[in-house]
């Protein structure tokens, strides 16, 4: 049936997401998801939510939504855009702010993502390596560039960029956008939303599905200069004016009024990953330093497919990445609860002590 497909359908190469298995008794440490559930808060808002004014659209706009994020961040609601998880708002950006002639430029081991999104809109776009030590090396982008965009921090590595180091690219590279992905800046990255008033091609995009247990509700948001909003706003109402359900955006203004839970569950995911480091170096792995809630790891005994594989018949689950090669030693371990990694942990003796 391929023959009714658009031209620009044979050529893309889609994003493949984490797996999704739906087995008994699975140590599930391969997507990123929090161990810990959402707010009391948030389950309270979307119970109350369920009554006969979902037969209404929701509020085109999200106004709630962006001025509980705005009064979080201090900033101000025309400087806030939400979408239906921070995929969809990416994709806003590499359509509304990234499409030039000079090429986009990103690092060679990164969020997956970008280059399909370079695919699907037709976008330029040239990597950038990562040093030996597998870190963003900022003077490596101080070229003439229709973009800049990377996680931080990066994915899946989980290695961060220091906030100087970021706010140095800002001054260098005043001529086009700079966004910075922080799906994972609350497990331990310093964020650059601080930076957000005094650079206005700086843009910075947040989930909640990561430190606010909010995966499966898909809410994400950018912040930036009012202008880079407003170019996003035409790009999604020119797409789909209600990306943001009443559910989701319930869930979302409570998850921000529950800065107490979120301060603790954040704190004990970073807890959880420095033991879990020092189990898996207590069993020869390198581990990357990670200011995220996983971490990347390697032996150099065992092979990561092999690694993987034997974690699989044990029912564990982890990411591993067969390409690049460079990466293909490594392990992506999101970090889950005690039990999880006591699971983990046993597994992964069975194979290195056999």
């Amino acid at each position: 049936m391929s023959q009714y497909w658009s031209d620009i359908v044979h050529h893309l190469t889609p994003y493949v997401p984490g797996e999704q298995p739906k087995l008994q008794n699975l140590v599930k440490l391969n997507t990123n998801e929090n161990p810990y559930g959402p707010s009391p808060k948030v389950i309270a808002a979307l119970q109350a939510e369920a009554a006969d004014s979902l037969r209404l659209y929701p509020d085109p706009d999200s106004s709630r939504l962006k001025a509980a994020i705005a009064d979080y961040h201090g900033l101000n609601s025309n400087q806030v855009f939400v979408g239906n998880g921070s995929d969809e708002v990416l994709a806003h950006v590499f359509q509304a702010l990234l499409k030039h002639d000079q090429p986009l430029l990103f690092p060679d081991i990164t969020y997956s993502f970008y280059p399909v999104y370079c695919g699907l809109y037709g976008i330029t776009f040239e990597t950038v390596a990562l040093n030996e030590q597998f870190e963003i090396a900022v003077d490596d982008y101080l070229r003439p560039n229709g973009g800049i965009i990377f996680p931080n921090p990066n994915a899946p590595t989980g290695i961060p960029l220091a906030l100087s180091e970021i706010e140095r690219l800002l001054k260098a590279n005043t001529q086009s956008v700079v966004v910075i992905d922080e799906a994972y800046v609350d497990f331990g990255t310093e964020s650059a939303v601080s930076l957000v008033n005094q650079y206005p091609n700086l843009l910075v995009t947040h989930t909640y599905s990561k430190s606010r247990s909010l995966a499966g509700l898909r809410v994400g948001y950018a912040v930036g200069d009012a202008g880079l909003i407003e170019a996003l706003i035409r790009v999604k109402d020119s797409f789909n004016s209600y990306p943001i359900d009443r559910f989701a955006e319930a869930g979302a203004v409570a998850a921000l009024q529950d800065e107490a839970y979120f301060q603790q569950t954040r704190q004990q995911v970073i807890a959880a990953r420095d033991q879990l480091v020092l189990g898996l170096q207590s069993l020869g792995f390198e581990v990357l330093p990670s200011g995220a809630n996983f971490i990347f790891a390697r032996h150099q005994n065992y092979s990561g497919e092999q690694l993987a594989t034997s974690l699989r018949e044990q029912a564990v689950i982890v990411r591993h990445f067969k390409k690049p090669a460079r990466i293909a030693e490594f392990l992506r371990i999101t970090i889950g609860h005690e039990a999880q990694h006591q699971a983990l942990m046993q597994a992964l003796r069975s194979v290195i002590q056999a």
